[in-house]
């Protein structure tokens, strides 16, 4: 229901968006009140950001109307909202990294080399706006200098400079620690106490319920409902998400005995990351049968180039590492698999040929073996089985195995990923980031799946960003930054305020 205690700034009414086939706007309604941080929220694919898009110009309805201050408004393109005061900042920043703050402010507004007296003021504007809204920033920093926080304020700055009263923020803390997090909601809320407008986008459900006024809930591009905050459960949102009840408990299973059967053993491991520099540094750790040990850090600290060396995908710098006991620290990603270990990459794109079918794809990693191989020669039968068996067991929701692997959600692509590596039932499986934008449904899917696998006796390596998926799957939890290991403890050790301040680099 909407508050008649704020008016509409913005109202959209009927907005349909088709891409060919695929509808990913349904007569949608959705209203944004002054002064108020609206949530839009669901699954990925739901249509959230498109209808956003829409509202800021970088796509045409294919139906439906908007008013803006209620003045029927056609928004042909960015400069056009902006020019009717609405900005956007998207989830993967558009900024010139070796150009300073000031310069990706102004970037676009005037010729770049001016007389100094225009920087001078542009300058004195920049941090009159930072000082209002409690964004700190260093105008004359680069942006290759700053941390992903202080790169989203200069975002925010920019669309502030440019005086926007609506605020579309996508994603906004998918890259952030959670005092960053805070820090990000303690800044909307000034902007808000200041007469701004905000659309939060976001399939978190603890972050809609924290730091906004209002929720939308979209669900496969409709609009499902649109509630207070303040009288939402986590429970109702999902439900409205997915279209069924989702359970949250995730089962209590007793600690392992981590004295024996080590699985995996990495030993002051260091590695170069693509720019020639350490990316990961003098890394100590181990993985046991049963047990499942979470890294946890902010993107971009070493924990790619870490499980690429685990995954035979990169050479060490130097250090080794073993597989039940076995050094395998210059073994070929094949010599890997062999040796018992299951890879769920970060990457879709590093998992799947989208071209290629299911059926295809279902074996891209074992199609050497038998039973699919023979002599040289492929045995399709089999492949066919093996194929439909992934899809049926893990309910990859797909026409049959020929579909392409470009067809599938993300959700569905991740459940067939995870039902491959699975197949081969390794000993030791490395799990990056394996409910990464996908959603709710898929995501309860694979947690549940990882933490059987676990009960099993599985060793899984568990990867993510996601400190609720950390704190609640993992064994052992360590924490990475700048390529260190800051910090290692139990589960019922760990809490988010101090696994926060490691991924910040700060000692606990």
């Amino acid at each position: 229901m909407m508050s008649d205690k704020s008016p509409s700034v913005i109202v959209m009414r009927g907005i349909t968006k088709r891409f060919g086939s695929v509808v990913a706007n349904d007569n949608v309604f959705f209203t944004l009140q002054k002064g108020e941080i609206h949530g839009l929220l669901g699954e990925n694919g739901a249509g959230k950001t498109t209808l956003m898009n829409i509202l800021y110009g970088l796509h045409q309805p294919d139906s439906g109307e908007i008013l803006i201050n209620g003045v029927h408004s056609h928004i042909k393109s960015p400069h056009d909202a902006i020019a009717r005061g609405i900005g956007m900042v998207h989830q993967h920043f558009m900024q010139v990294p070796t150009f300073t703050v000031i310069d990706n402010v102004i970037l676009g507004l005037q010729p770049f080399y001016r007389p100094a007296l225009d920087r001078r003021h542009a300058r004195q504007r920049l941090l009159e706006i930072a000082h209002l809204y409690g964004l700190s920033i260093d105008p004359d920093a680069y942006i290759w200098q700053l941390s992903v926080g202080d790169r989203q304020r200069v975002e925010i700055i920019k669309a502030l400079y440019r005086n926007v009263r609506i605020l579309i923020l996508d994603e906004p803390t998918s890259v952030l620690t959670p005092q960053e997090s805070e820090d990000l909601f303690h800044t909307l809320r000034r902007l808000v106490e200041n007469g701004l407008s905000v659309v939060f986008i976001t399939h978190n459900l603890e972050e809609a319920l924290a730091i906004t006024d209002r929720i939308t809930v979209l669900r496969n591009g409709k609009a499902m409902a649109t509630l207070p905050s303040v009288h939402a459960t986590k429970e109702e949102l999902a439900s409205l998400m997915v279209g069924r009840q989702v359970l949250f408990d995730i089962p209590t299973l007793d600690l392992p005995d981590v004295s024996v059967n080590e699985v995996l053993s990495v030993e002051k491991l260091s590695v170069k990351g693509d720019r020639g520099s350490l990316a990961v540094r003098t890394v100590s750790f181990s993985v046991h049968q049963g047990e499942i040990v979470g890294i946890a850090g902010v993107d971009g600290n070493g924990q790619s180039e870490l499980i690429q060396v685990l995954a035979g995908l990169r050479a060490p710098y130097e250090g080794r590492f073993f597989i039940k006991g076995r050094e395998m620290t210059n073994a070929s990603p094949r010599e890997i698999l062999q040796a018992g270990v299951g890879y769920i990459p970060e990457n879709l794109e590093d998992a799947l040929i989208p071209s290629f079918s299911l059926l295809e794809n279902a074996v891209l990693d074992t199609h050497y073996t038998p039973p699919f191989s023979r002599n040289g020669v492929l045995d399709f039968r089999n492949i066919v089985r093996h194929a439909r068996a992934l899809i049926q067991s893990h309910d990859v929701r797909v026409p049959d195995e020929m579909a392409k692997a470009a067809v599938l959600s993300g959700g569905n692509k991740q459940k067939f990923i995870v039902a491959r590596a699975l197949a081969r039932n390794p000993q030791l499986l490395i799990a990056a980031h394996p409910t990464r934008g996908i959603d709710i449904g898929a995501e309860e899917y694979i947690r549940n799946l990882l933490l059987q696998k676990r009960k099993e006796g599985m060793a899984i390596l568990l990867v993510s960003t996601k400190l609720d998926e950390i704190m609640s799957l993992s064994d052992r939890i360590l924490v990475m930054e700048r390529g260190r290991i800051m910090g290692e403890m139990l589960r019922e050790e760990a809490t988010i305020e101090r696994i926060g301040m490691l991924m910040a680099g700060s000692e606990a």
